[in-house]
């Protein structure tokens, strides 16, 4: 009986649902300006509250801190990003907020968020299911042409943010996309990972398999346009997606990878080059930071990726360590813990020992949260292993989050920054590069 239910499991979990005929509540929005929440105080502040705002209608007003919304607690930046994922638009929802020593209660119901819109191309948002059962949102630009195109499909970093484009964004990451989007003269395809945008479920749990298998879903579905080229699909990953995109390359007989901030050894070795880097921007010596590492940070990112434990227990063995800790008792980047004890198990080094299709990888110079090393070893892997197309590109000043910076601290540091149009137009270049040699 086990055996078959196990068997069953397989196969419930490779089978796509079409998408036709399903659907997403779409999500809401708050039409205010609201701050996520600073950690170490509760509440979301209401900034800028328009007169048309479902909220100001019901009577809350600038600077109210939102405490409860739906009866959870809004007690830090990830308990507002599941929250506002959450929300779908002509649903009642009540909201509790702090007015100065006043508390306000009420009940709203919020408007769809607005779909994005992208200049000379035809936006589709779409559903796929992922290999778990959940519906995720897809977005699918294409160029008008009575031929098959070639097509991108992205594949986002770990955080629980969307790659929908939409007014209030204004970052270099939605710059990115919006000109991949535009300008590329390809299909592009995005996924939303479960508990984002408009998708079911909860990011914060979510684990690596189901994020994984969503997208493969996502590939085979683009695979079913009768408007793509199946031979021309590039998979241009970015962060975390861009250590995953060797392995759908692989699997799914893609065109190419192209890798944007990459890393390649385990994951318990990349934690402790950040620790490291973040120690030596913050200024310490490197005699305290021999100290922390040897410490608390080795012990500590033991206990989690090799042992398998959260933070909560590792803390509450260790309180020591609390002092240094930067995350939070169950989460990591909001992610789960069984997030990354996945990801510590998953062979990325091997996908790309395997490859065989084009490669191009980008490393920013003051890229914070990627080592340099990892890159090189990439290529050197690649070249050892025989793979004959491939290039690495150390882009000058870039960071992590598709930003010009000076340096190391101003990255970390949040500063402005600068954007390049080279910065999107690096990635279509290579995009178009690669899918050119399949003819």
């Amino acid at each position: 009986m086990v055996r078959f239910i196990s068997i069953l499991a397989i196969i419930i979990c490779c089978i796509d649902v079409p998408t036709h005929a399903q659907e997403l509540p779409r999500r809401a929005s708050f039409n205010a300006k609201i701050s996520w929440p600073n950690n170490s105080v509760p509440g979301a502040k209401i900034n800028v509250i328009p007169e048309d705002s479902p909220l100001k209608r019901a009577g809350f007003e600038s600077n109210d801190i939102i405490l409860y919304v739906n009866e959870r607690f809004v007690g830090n930046s990830e308990d507002w990003g599941a929250i506002t994922y959450g929300l779908r638009a002509n649903e009642e929802i009540k909201i509790v907020a702090k007015r100065g020593n006043r508390l306000i209660d009420k009940t709203v119901t919020l408007k769809g968020l607005p779909k994005e819109e992208n200049k000379g191309v035809e936006t589709l948002y779409e559903v796929i299911v992922n290999g778990y059962g959940q519906m995720q949102r897809s977005i699918i630009t294409k160029p008008e042409s009575g031929k098959k195109l070639p097509a991108i499909i992205l594949i986002q970093g770990l955080s629980c943010s969307t790659i929908e484009k939409f007014s209030e964004r204004s970052n270099n990451w939605g710059r990115l996309i919006s000109n991949i989007a535009e300008k590329s003269n390809m299909v592009f395809m995005r996924v939303d990972k479960p508990g984002v945008g408009d998708s079911e479920g909860d990011c914060g749990e979510v684990d690596f398999k189901t994020e994984l298998s969503g997208y493969e879903a996502a590939v085979r579905e683009l695979k079913t346009k009768a408007y793509v080229d199946t031979t021309k699909i590039v998979v241009y990953g970015n962060s975390m997606g861009s250590a995953i995109a060797p392995y759908l390359a692989n699997k799914y007989n893609l065109a190419g990878v192209i890798s944007d901030g990459t890393f390649f050894k385990t994951w318990y070795e990349h934690m402790l080059e950040i620790e490291r880097r973040i120690l030596e921007i913050e200024g310490k010596s490197q005699a305290e930071i021999l100290k922390l590492i040897n410490e608390v940070y080795i012990p500590l990112y033991h206990g989690m990726l090799i042992e398998k434990k959260s933070f909560e227990e590792i803390i509450e063995e260790n309180p020591t360590y609390a002092t240094h800790h930067r995350q939070g008792l169950n989460h990591m980047y909001g992610r789960s813990m069984k997030y990354y004890h996945q990801v510590q198990d998953f062979n990325f080094a091997k996908e790309w020992e395997t490859i065989k299709v084009p490669v191009r990888i980008r490393w920013g110079t003051n890229d914070w949260i990627m080592s340099e090393f990892d890159n090189d070893m990439i290529i050197e892997v690649l070249k050892s292993s025989g793979h004959e197309d491939h290039e690495l590109y150390k882009y000058p000043g870039l960071d992590h989050w598709s930003t010009i910076h000076p340096d190391y601290s101003s990255s970390f540091n949040f500063k402005p920054g600068a954007w390049e149009e080279m910065i999107s137009q690096q990635i279509i270049d290579w995009a178009w590069e690669i899918v050119q040699k399949t003819d």
